[in-house]
């Protein structure tokens, strides 16, 4: 017994189709399985990556936060009152364009001896600020610094401060300070899953601020088996061992030393994947039974009909025109009707097999001539061997183009446009050169042959003599529908002026160009032709009736 025997025995349709639905259907459903796996990591890339974007996000309102406090002090450190020592008027102002800001000024000396501060009523005994390691760090580096998070002495809450220093009356610094509580306010990650939570972390690796469902209390140190991987501008952490089922999001500020951080738990952005798995589980089952059954169901009807068509096409291979047969199943008629067709159509075929084999040799023959009339007429005007070869390339180049344009038309025709544009497209250097103006028509097989072969003859001649060989040169290609006298047929005139090219003068003798542009020109469109050296340029004139170049 054979490989192909033992892998397919001999069994009724019914057994074939039902394995056939049990074949397409499992491979589908862990196609389905595989689409799945490649969605749900896929859906974790794109988490990552919007939780580092979220990230980032957080990070520029809180930039924003820092720079709008930076701003306030280098208005404040404008004040003319702060310039004369005036404190008590500078907090008095001060305290009132901060008042519903939950912000607060403070003015120390290079000490960190308090001056004043807006939390309290001017006059009231202050002493040192609590952070001086901030306050030194801001005087060294000469630049506004955000401090690390830290308790107040004096709102008894935990705080940080925004220090700009300056040089004004006994002032050494003027400094922002917000409650790391206000600042938590703002830090609600929208637009995440449900259970992330968000926190600002200074320099020293403690919380700022943070909020969400798992927010951490300010001043607590964040997880140091993180921070050190936190060390990119963005990106995020990820690690089974230290956040299980978990991810983090995390960017450095910008100007700034304080990065903010977003995490939560991954199942809950990846929700709808669990609830696909099980849609998947359930349906992948009930698909398969249906399947079976179905296939069965559609064997038993099928059986009989394959039998009558089998027959059918019997008969039909012995040679008959067989006529349809009338079955139960619609598309098993459709083949009954398609084999009787094909039975009438199959002599049909062949007749125009013949038709197509007789017009082939037609137009061949047709090409040849032209081809070989073309070379008897270039070969007793070369100088060279060389000049033959080039002068009949370019010339079959043209004749090329036509023939080809005619094959993808089937040689029904083809547009007057498309004619034009496919000859001047051999000369890619001078498109912008040359202007065509007229109404597009449907041309005869002939007439794209032969208006071709003139096209491409009057385009290397401009190229090689005329308006198109500088870049100042135009060409104005055009054609219309005209009235002749004694005639009665539409005619059409068909117009090539050249233009602001070199110097015109007729030639001393009639070269092959000069006989496809009049004499094979007049003679294919039975028309009349006009060559003109004029002092601006070539002037070509074809007058021909529209009955020998259009089709109807």
């Amino acid at each position: 017994m054979s490989l192909r025997s033992r892998m397919f025995p001999k069994a009724t349709i019914g057994t074939y189709l039902v394995a056939m639905a049990v074949a397409i259907a499992v491979p589908i459903f862990a196609f389905v399985t595989l689409l799945l796996l490649q969605l749900e990591d896929n859906q974790r890339d794109t988490l990552r990556r919007e939780t580092a974007q979220d990230a980032l996000a957080l990070s520029r309102s809180v930039d924003r936060q820092l720079q709008d406090m930076a701003t306030t002090l280098r208005l404040l450190a404008t004040s003319p009152e702060l310039e004369h020592s005036d404190y008590a008027s500078f907090h008095q102002r001060t305290e009132t364009a901060l008042r519903g800001d939950t912000l607060y000024v403070i003015a120390t000396d290079k000490d960190g001896q308090q001056l004043l501060n807006t939390r309290r009523d001017f006059g009231t005994q202050l002493g040192k600020m609590s952070n001086l390691t901030a306050l030194k760090y801001a005087m060294d580096s000469g630049r506004i610094e955000a401090s690390n998070v830290f308790q107040g002495s004096t709102s008894g809450e935990w705080v940080y401060n925004v220090t700009m220093p300056v040089q004004t009356g006994n002032a050494a610094a003027l400094i922002i300070t917000q409650n790391a509580k206000d600042l938590a306010k703002m830090l609600q990650p929208e637009g995440l899953a449900a259970g992330w939570s968000a926190a600002v972390i200074d320099q020293s690796g403690h919380v700022v601020a943070s909020g969400g469902p798992f927010a951490i209390e300010p001043g607590t140190a964040f997880d140091p088996r993180i921070l050190p991987s936190l060390i990119a501008s963005r990106g995020v952490f990820e690690d089974r061992k230290i956040l299980p089922d978990q991810l983090l999001g995390y960017a450095q500020i910008p100007g700034w030393s304080w990065k903010t951080v977003i995490w939560g738990p991954i199942s809950t952005a990846q929700a709808s994947i669990l609830t696909t798995w099980r849609f998947l589980i359930i349906g992948g089952i009930a698909l398969l039974a249906v399947a079976v059954f179905a296939a069965y169901a559609v064997a038993r009807q099928v059986r009989t009909t394959i039998r009558d068509i089998a027959e059918m096409a019997n008969r039909m291979g012995e040679g008959h025109i067989v006529a349809p047969i009338d079955t139960s199943v619609v598309e098993a008629n459709q083949v009954a009707v398609a084999l009787s067709n094909a039975s009438f159509d199959r002599s049909q075929t062949e007749d125009r097999l013949h038709f197509v084999m007789n017009e082939l040799v037609h137009r061949t023959k047709n090409l040849l001539t032209l081809a070989q009339a073309m070379m008897r007429q270039l070969a007793k005007q070369a100088d060279s061997v060389e000049g033959f070869q080039a002068a009949v390339a370019e010339r079959l180049d043209g004749l090329v183009r036509s023939i080809e344009l005619l094959t993808s038309e089937q040689w029904a025709g083809a547009s007057l446009r498309r004619v034009v544009d496919i000859h001047l497209d051999a000369f890619p250097q001078a498109v912008e050169q040359i202007e065509i103006i007229g109404k597009d028509f449907m041309l005869k097989p002939e007439a794209v042959q032969n208006l071709g072969l003139t096209l491409h003859e009057l385009a290397t001649n401009s190229v090689k003599y005329g308006a198109l060989s500088i870049p100042e040169g135009r060409v104005t290609f055009s054609w219309q529908e005209v009235e002749v006298e004694n005639q009665t047929e539409p005619m059409l005139r068909f117009i090539w002026r050249e233009l602001s090219g070199p110097a015109v003068k007729a030639p001393e003798r009639s070269g092959f160009g000069t006989t496809v542009i009049k004499m094979h020109a007049a003679a294919a469109f039975r028309g009349t032709v006009q060559v003109d050296y004029l002092a601006e340029g070539l002037l070509w004139v074809l007058t021909a009736t529209r009955s020998t170049l259009a089709r109807d």
